[in-house]
């Protein structure tokens, strides 16, 4: 008998359980070499000069637009089709997110939006990798250069894809990973800012770590209980670190398996006239976070609702992804959104479904997917006629 199909499941090994009890037993839980090892890793991978550890992929992003000097009455561009931290952050300093709507093919933010969406108080561009796809992202640089700018990208979809060979991470000022269980790898929780900016890798460092002073080593430069600036404890643990270093790893092999499992999916659904597939463009390595299809235009979000809570009750883990953030509620609130803000965002919330997604799906999971997701179709069209 299938068991219940999952949306995600991490790939854990004998590998990442040997190196987390090497970390445990070596007595060092904070501040090790565990750290130091899996941000050269990653900055090894993306590019860039540095690469520095932190707690979440959330806290990433703040620290950015701290390091940045973005604040009370600053704006920044940014989209509203995103898992909402995004755009939290930006309310953590202070500043105001200004969304624009975005590109139906790629559901990134549409470039021509961007631009016209910049005033004298846009103090920064955020652009995300949504569901990992890479495009756009040197338009977006072009922009941000054009107006003297610093490009956030929020890559926390997409470690390990590329753009004309660029690697995702590589475009912004900044760069902010996540490592999420659902995520390309896991770290548990965690994320890492890169940058070549030696002043933001140092505020960085220094705002982890309670706002003390340190080098470009990433050491402490003064007195332990010498504190330069606010700062905060957002740190990432040795363990974490620990399994981090492991995945990075196995990196190339897990992203083969998911770019596996996201063709198969293809090429079993690319006949169903009910479903728009994925929109990859040839200049993208994609890194492939989820697998997100969505529904013909004329299905309705209730439509689609009732197909996900059909999959569940078939075992079959199914999700939206995402609603948009300017209709959650505290946004409605605080900044007057409506629906019909955002029409193509809006569009694309309404229709959107993910499927289970991880490295070990295998292919008898997938023929169960499909078919529980073309038995839910056929009972919704049959309701229509």
């Amino acid at each position: 008998m299938l068991e219940e199909i999952p949306l995600s499941r991490p790939d854990i090994t004998d590998l990442e359980i040997e190196k987390v009890v090497a970390t445990l037993r070596s007595g060092r839980l904070s501040i090790g070499p565990m750290q130091e090892e899996f941000e050269r890793l990653i900055a090894q991978r993306t590019g860039r000069r540095y690469a520095i550890a932190c707690s979440s992929g959330t806290v990433g992003l703040h620290m950015a637009l701290l390091a940045l000097g973005i604040g009370p009455g600053d704006e920044v561009v940014t989209t509203p089709f995103s898992f909402i931290a995004s755009a939290n952050c930006i309310l953590y300093v202070g500043a105001k997110p200004v969304f624009v709507d975005i590109d139906p093919r790629s559901l990134n933010m549409d470039p021509a939006r961007v631009e016209n969406a910049i005033t004298r108080r846009t103090k920064a561009i955020l652009a995300v990798e949504t569901f990992g796809n890479p495009a756009h992202m040197e338009a977006y640089r072009a922009i941000a250069a054009r107006h003297e700018i610093p490009l956030i990208e929020d890559c926390c979809e997409g470690l390990g894809g590329a753009w004309n060979d660029r690697p995702v991470g590589g475009f912004g000022r900044v760069g902010v990973f996540g490592f999420y269980p659902n995520k390309q790898i896991t770290t548990g929780e965690g994320g890492m800012v890169v940058t070549d900016d030696d002043r933001v890798a140092e505020l960085c460092r220094s705002l982890r770590n309670q706002g003390r002073a340190v080098n470009m080593t990433g050491s402490s430069a003064g007195a332990w209980l010498s504190h330069e600036r606010l700062g905060y404890n957002y740190r990432m643990p040795e363990i974490n670190a620990a399994l981090g270093v492991a995945q990075m790893e196995r990196l190339d092999e897990m992203l083969a398996a998911r770019d596996r499992v996201a063709q198969r999916y293809m090429m079993r659904l690319m006949g169903n006239s009910d479903i728009l597939l994925p929109t990859i463009e040839p200049a993208a390595r994609m890194s492939w976070f989820v697998f997100v299809v969505r529904l013909r235009n004329d299905f309705t979000r209730e439509e689609r609702d009732r197909l996900i809570a059909g999959m569940r009750r078939h075992d079959v883990g199914a999700a939206d992804y995402f609603p948009c953030i300017h209709l959650q509620p505290f946004y409605r609130q605080m900044f007057g959104h409506h629906p019909g803000d955002f029409p193509i965002a809006e569009s694309v919330s309404q229709r959107t479904l993910a499927l289970p997604f991880h490295n070990r799906l295998t292919d008898h999971e997938q023929d169960f997917v499909v078919q529980t997701l073309e038995l839910m179709l056929s009972r919704e069209n049959i309701k229509r006629s």
